[in-house]
């Protein structure tokens, strides 16, 4: 039985051209005769968990990740903890209110040094805009750019960003185009650092949960605003909740103001992300489908344009974990070398995946009644 899974094992990864023990760069070196066994019974997470562990090695570990995805191997094999883990997706809400500020604690909490050292020089936590870009602060600037073009800001506004991480639009909004931003993060890391840097600006954050938004202690009686973002948050939301965040944007947006929403984006609906994902990087998480959106801006919003570039999420990605690995030396005495290699894991697998286009990067503009001269696209 031994060599039985052995032999399937390496037949899986040959029909991804993929070869074990082979010279290519993205081949896969058994350093762990084990191997073999955990990836039969655990999958996709003890493929993961693995490489956690040091059973195994790959000289380029973005494009072995690639020739995985792109082949759709994660479809021919399935484990009993995937089955479950799927399950309880399922049946539960993994995304509750309850459960909203565990990303916060433990990803987003894990150091603000970590982050200073791995993102752009204005801590922006989501994909690029690469189309004129030759560096990562360029693109992370262009991105800002390109959103507050998209919903057309104009100094004076009130904007809300939902999610607003460590505050790099709401900085940039208030500084460039002169308007007044309110920012919320499941973070207490993010609130720290990102009040501390948007001193003296026109600018307020709050750790609050969006299911609270509505709540008169938080904003003031009937407040609306004119802008609304969310950028690299909606993939904390969950599908059962979907409808219930789409419904509180709606609540807070004033009659002729937009709403743009910046997600990664799954090519099929599914109800919960991978689970080595779920359990090391991002707990209770879930990337949703073109369905899964539409099902709930259906009845609330006008779909004004929607905007794919998921492909310069792989050039974000492999510059994130150039950084990383450049300053790994300067943090490591706060982690240790699983926590590296973990780490290493989800940067580089996470490029593969995007360069296998398995996953997308949507920018959304939606307004409630649609705009009336009609909206025009930019890019």
């Amino acid at each position: 039985m031994k060599n039985g899974i052995e032999d399937f094992v390496k037949s899986l990864f040959n029909s991804a051209g993929v070869k074990i023990n082979g010279p290519g760069d993205a081949d896969i070196q058994v350093i762990n005769p084990y191997f073999y066994k955990r990836v039969f019974r655990d999958g996709a997470l003890g493929f993961g968990e693995s490489y956690m562990d040091g059973w195994w090695e790959v000289k380029k570990l973005d494009e072995l990740c690639y020739r995985l995805l792109h082949s759709s191997l994660e479809e021919k094999i399935k484990s009993l903890k995937s089955f479950v883990h799927y399950l309880e997706a399922f049946l539960f809400n993994m995304e509750k209110k309850s459960k909203a500020f565990e990303v916060g604690r433990k990803h987003y909490d894990l150091g603000n040094d970590l982050f200073a050292k791995m993102l752009d020089k204005r801590m922006a936590y989501s994909c690029g805009y690469w189309k004129e870009a030759k560096n990562l602060d360029d693109a992370q600037e262009a991105k800002l750019d390109l959103i507050c073009r998209k919903i057309n800001l104009k100094p004076g506004m009130k904007v809300l960003d939902i999610g607003c991480g460590w505050g790099s639009f709401c900085k940039y909004a208030a500084e460039k185009y002169g308007v007044e931003v309110v920012g919320i993060t499941v973070s207490k890391e993010q609130v720290e650092y990102a009040t501390l840097d948007c001193k003296g600006l026109n600018v307020k954050f709050i750790l609050l949960d969006y299911r609270d938004l509505n709540s008169d202690t938080f904003l003031g009686n009937n407040v609306l605003f004119d802008r609304i973002v969310s950028v690299g948050m909606f993939e904390h939301v969950g599908y059962k909740n979907y409808k219930t965040f789409m419904g509180t944007v709606y609540n807070l947006l004033k009659d002729d103001g937009l709403f743009l929403l910046h997600t990664i984006g799954a090519n099929k609906s599914v109800v919960a992300s991978d689970p080595w994902s779920n359990k090391y990087i991002f707990p209770n998480s879930h990337v949703p489908s073109v369905k899964q959106i539409g099902a709930a801006i259906e009845s609330l919003f006008v779909m004004e344009d929607w905007h794919n570039f998921g492909i310069y999420y792989d050039n974000t990605l492999m510059a994130w974990f150039d950084n990383f690995d450049r300053s790994w030396g300067q943090i490591k005495s706060k982690y240790d070398e699983r926590f590296y290699r973990m780490w290493k894991y989800y940067l580089l697998s996470s490029a593969g995946s995007f360069r296998a286009r398995n996953v997308q990067l949507w920018q959304i503009v939606l307004a409630k009644k649609g705009v009336t001269q009609g909206y025009y696209s930019i890019r």
